[in-house]
């Protein structure tokens, strides 16, 4: 029962997570606000970022308010589950450096997967205006980018996205993750 109760917890945090990172990407690459999913998801996470906004100024295109909510929520979700998981009290060291290992590892694979949605969506798309696509676009292009200035395409054919994705991939696997890294917050050091 416990296992249930935190797999919702969990997923539910990191939808939530998911959002505030979309909202940081997309706000970062200025999407058009206009589209109806970058208006779905301002929505969702304008309750806890439009009052933080008077206290947390932005810095130039960076929306601070969205890092501080964003490291908060994940932090503080983090700590909850590692409360409800754990027999024993976690410090709130290991609350931070678990949830900032879970948020790199949310982030990655949200990446990984999108990368993928966009490769898949391309061969398929219409020419046409997308609003699904256009977001996509303005969440993936930027992590491409740099592997299209090194790797050129064959016959029309982009491996961009095939490197980019081991890249992800690669990182991923560098960063510490598993039972291990929850165990160490479970015990006390």
């Amino acid at each position: 029962m416990q296992d249930a109760f935190t797999f919702v917890i969990s997923a539910l945090l990191d939808l939530y997570v998911i959002a505030l990172v979309l909202r940081l990407v997309l706000g970062l690459q200025r999407a058009d606000a206009r589209n109806p999913l970058v208006q779905a998801i301002l929505k969702v996470t304008d309750p806890l970022v439009l009052p933080a906004r008077r206290f947390i100024p932005a810095a130039g295109r960076l929306d601070t308010a969205t890092v501080v909510i964003l490291l908060l929520v994940q932090l503080l979700g983090t700590g909850m589950l590692a409360s409800i998981a754990c027999a024993g009290h976690s410090t709130p060291g290991q609350v931070i450096a678990l949830g900032l290992l879970r948020l790199v590892h949310l982030v990655l694979r949200t990446y990984f997967l999108l990368t993928i949605v966009y490769v898949i969506s391309s061969w398929f798309s219409p020419r046409g205006y997308n609003p699904a696509l256009a977001m996509l676009a303005a969440i993936v292009e930027p992590v491409l980018a740099p592997f299209r200035r090194f790797i050129p395409a064959l016959g029309g054919l982009d491996l961009s996205p095939i490197f980019a994705l081991l890249a992800i991939e690669f990182v991923n696997r560098l960063v510490p993750s598993g039972y291990g890294v929850v165990g160490m917050v479970c015990m006390p050091f």
